[in-house]
């Protein structure tokens, strides 16, 4: 019987979208600083339609991925409360089923807190 392959039980991949790539980098930048996120895919030139205050709107705009783990999710969300420039931000988190277990144990270390530094 083969042997069954690790599963990351922590590891998120979060979608969020902004209006430009200046404001996706200041977001990413932002979020990495906290290290809520151990990195940040920025892909300009979306297209999103959608209903919002009711019209139908067809704008461009940049999506971002966001890589993290469970446990830095409500942190995540209240830093988007602060950093986010939309009044409604997409954050939707997407467990990961399966991943490289060097780039799971980077992805962990990346977004583990800082330790406090000595006054």
């Amino acid at each position: 019987m083969a042997a069954t392959p690790p599963t990351p039980p922590d590891a998120m991949v979060v979608l969020t979208t902004v209006g430009t790539a200046d404001a996706a980098a200041t977001l990413v930048t932002a979020l990495l600083a906290e290290r809520l996120v151990a990195c940040g895919t920025c892909l300009p030139d979306a297209r999103s339609l959608y209903h919002w205050e009711g019209a139908l709107h067809d704008e461009r705009e940049v999506v971002i991925l966001l890589k993290t783990t469970a446990d830095r999710l409500a942190a995540l969300e209240a830093a988007f409360a602060r950093l986010h420039p939309y009044d409604v931000p997409e954050l939707l988190a997407l467990p990961v089923a399966h991943g490289a277990a060097g780039y799971l144990a980077w992805l962990s270390a990346a977004t583990a807190p800082s330790p406090p530094t000595a006054p």
